[in-house]
Parts: structure tokens; C-alpha cells; sequence
């Protein structure tokens, strides 16, 4: 059955849809201004809305029992003016780097927690309209209410909006039950989204241990845990030892790689079929199948690539060919705790690099079988696919949200 329309403000609505603006609708509560260094996430008596947690992390409403949020970490830096929130209370991130600025979040299930709003956020209170729980936080992060906003975002390089200035835009304010039909519908997407999220956590949780588990502890020379079928001692061999650095090749005119080699590494980590042209100024590292790719730019970020084709590496990039090791063991030994250590062997403070002289000589626990290390990288290489499925799954989740945002709130 099409629904009759009328014609408004925002476009066409439904008919027995009503309207009415920001400021009829909200009394704006006072927020503080304590930052990040001034809230933890271990205990406290009051709980705070930091705006980078609404713009990241916080979904569209947020469920006060199952979220985590940072406490205050010394009461006596809060201000007598700030005000508690409680159930149907909105906040906006009222700053961003991009137009995510305004995105909203609604409290729900606080119980008898003390929450307040906290830096860069507008905190609101309903004072006017019948609201089903759930239903502001996603009205006001969908494209008909975000939209509006748009042309009262100020800011160059920090994007941010003001209370008066959106005081005149609309509120949209269905029946009560379609609001709770259409509550219904996201919140049970959200749960799918929520699943599969902890999925990904337990399974990178599992990568994790079994990094800290498969691989010896500094001082020993056989793991905790072992895959059926292998025994005896590991051995010590430096990373020099088992992995050869290849060196860099000046791409010039009259020996163009990039005719040989489809895609280009960036020094960003992404392949770029673009700038083939471009390749013929730069020095680079031709690799291939059989290496792996070492970022030494803030080795601290953890920045390595495990390619399955030929390609050529621009930038702050290690290419490290294997001696009688496996390739994929290598990738994943590079990432086990002894390897940390080594990431903070670098030279630079404000962009600090790996030091090869360093890096090469730290000393390194195998196993002496080649079909045991293959093993061990297979078991990582499937973690890893589950991981990436569900990742997919997650996403495609977010998209089918997205779609019914779109189709149910337009």
C-alpha cells in the first residue's frame, strides 16, 4: 500500500508524520570539557561521553549496560553545572575532522549509573514530543536529518556546529507504532551487527593467544603449545640469518618495471595500478611471491604485507626473501612478542625507522622443520580467513542498515 505524502521542509513525508524543530523539541543540557587524559577506562563513580567515542565507537543509541565508557578519573575536576543524563537523553558530537560532525547518540539502560556529556558535545533532554525509545538516535544519524546540518558546519581543518545553529532544524515525529516498527527492524539488524563484531573479537583474541602460545617464550626453546606430531627444541638463528634483504632498484626510462610487474605497493600499504608513470621517478623494490613486505616507517604500527603476486614496493618498505624458512612462517614470526622488542629498535623520534643493523641481529626461535613452520602458518593463515569472513559478514550488515536507514527513515 503507497503511503499518502505530504510535502514539507525536508521533503516529502508521510502524511500523519509530523513535524516540529530542534529547539521545540530539546532543552540543551550543560556538558564539560575534560579530554581524553582525564578519564579512564578501570572504575569511577561517574561515567563521561567523550565526542571521539560518539564519532568511532558509540552506535546510534547506546546501551549503558553493555558499552563501555570511560570514567572520570577525579570528580573534583567536574563542574557543578554539569548535568546527569539519563534514558532519552541525545548527545552530538559537535566536532570532527569531516562531515561526521552531529552524529548522535541516545542513551538507554543507564539504571542507576551517573553519566554526563563531555567535551565537544551537545547533550539534549526532550521537552517536546512523544518518542519511542531508540528512535531520535536513529532519525538524527540518518541521511534526512544529517543532511540538514550540512550547510551549518563551520571549520577548515576541524569541522564543527553549534546548538543555535541547527536550533531550526526539523524533527521528524511519526506515530508511536511506527516508530516502534522501525525501531524494531534496525535494532534487530544492530544485534546481527553486535554478533558478528563478537565473532571477531574471540577469533583475534584466539590469533592472539596462540601468538604468545605457539611460539617460545624469551629464555626457551620449545613453545607451550605444539601441533600434533612435532617434538625436540627450537633453534636460535638471527633474523639475518633466515630472511635476506633485497635492495632497492632506481626505476629509470630504459628499464621500466612496472611493464613487467602489474601493481605497485604505496607507502601507505595499498597497491596503486595508477601511478605506473609516475614508478619511473621513484626508487623501488621489485618483490615477489616470495617475499614479505616490511614497513620500517613507526615499526611500532605493526605495518607488514604477505603479497601473492609480483609488484614493486615505493617508500619506507623492507622486502625480506626467506632462507630455508617457510614464507608465511616468516610473516607471522615477525609478529610474535619477539618481535616486539625489536620495534622499538629505531632510529627517529618524530618518525622513527626500523634499524636494520638492529633488527637483523635479533635473535630468533624456529622450528627446524620446514613442514612443521608450514603448519604454524597454516593455522595462522585460517585464522585469519575466519576473521576476514566475518568481517565481510559485518560489513555487509552495516550495509543492509544503512539501506533500511534509507528506506524507512527518507
Amino acid at each position: 500500500m503507497v503511503k499518502e505524502l505530504k510535502h514539507t521542509e525536508i521533503g516529502d513525508i508521510p502524511i500523519e508524520w509530523e513535524l516540529q524543530t530542534f529547539e521545540e523539541t530539546f532543552s540543551v543540557l550543560s556538558n564539560n570539557t575534560l579530554s581524553r587524559e582525564n578519564l579512564n577506562n578501570r572504575d569511577g563513580a561517574v561515567k563521561n561521553i567523550h565526542y571521539g567515542d560518539i564519532l568511532t565507537k558509540f552506535s546510534e543509541v547506546l546501551d549503558c549496560k553493555e558499552a563501555e565508557i570511560p570514567y572520570i578519573n577525579d570528580l573534583s575536576l567536574l563542574t557543578s553545572s554539569a548535568q546527569l543524563l539519563r534514558d532519552g537523553d541525545i548527545v552530538i558530537a559537535d566536532t570532527a575532522e569531516d562531515e561526521t560532525v552531529g552524529k548522535v547518540t541516545e542513551v538507554q539502560n543507564l539504571g542507576n549509573g551517573k553519566l554526563v556529556a563531555g567535551l565537544h558535545t551537545i547533550p539534549c533532554r526532550v521537552k517536546k514530543g512523544d518518542f519511542v525509545p531508540g528512535w531520535l538516535g536513529y532519525y538524527m544519524n540518518s541521511h534526512m536529518y544529517h543532511n540538514q546540518i550540512i550547510p551549518y558546519i563551520t571549520g577548515i581543518k576541524v569541522s564543527s556546529i553549534s546548538k543555535s545553529a541547527i536550533a531550526n532544524t526539523w524533527i521528524v515525529i511519526p506515530p508511536i507504532e511506527e516508530q516502534k516498527r522501525i525501531v524494531g527492524i534496525l535494532s534487530q539488524t544492530d544485534l546481527l551487527i553486535q554478533k558478528e563484531q563478537e565473532v571477531i573479537n574471540k577469533i583475534t583474541a584466539v590469533k592472539m593467544g596462540c601468538l604468545l602460545k605457539m611460539f617460545p617464550k624469551a629464555g626457551e626453546n620449545i613453545p607451550e603449545m605444539r601441533l600434533p606430531g612435532f617434538e625436540g627444541e627450537w633453534e636460535q638463528r638471527k633474523l639475518g640469518d633466515f630472511a635476506q634483504r633485497q635492495l632497492n632498484t632506481r626505476v629509470s626510462d630504459s628499464e621500466n618495471p612496472c611493464v613487467e610487474y602489474e601493481d605497485v605497493i604505496s607507502e601507505q600499504g595499498e597497491l596503486n595500478k595508477d601511478i605506473y608513470a609516475k614508478c619511473i621517478e621513484k626508487i623501488g623494490i621489485i618483490f615477489t611471491e616470495e617475499d614479505v613486505l616490511y614497513g620500517k616507517l613507526r615499526p611500532y604500527l605493526h605495518n607488514w604485507l604477505n603479497p601473492d603476486f609480483k609488484g614493486i614496493a615505493v617508500g619506507d618498505w623492507w622486502v625480506l626473501r626467506p632462507i630455508n624458512l617457510d614464507k608465511n612462517f616468516l610473516y607471522w614470526l615477525i609478529q610474535t612478542p619477539q618481535y616486539d622488542n625489536t620495534a622499538n629498535q629505531s632510529s627517529g623520534t618524530k618518525m622513527p625507522r626500523a634499524d636494520w643493523k638492529l633488527v637483523s641481529n635479533t635473535e630468533f626461535y624456529i622450528p627446524v622443520s620446514v613442514d612443521e613452520q608450514a603448519k604454524i602458518a597454516g593455522l595462522f593463515e585460517n585464522l585469519n580467513n575466519l576473521i576476514t569472513l566475518h568481517q565481510r559478514k559485518y560489513q555487509k550488515y552495516r550495509e543492509i542498515k544503512s539501506g533500511l536507514l534509507s528506506m524507512l527513515i527518507r
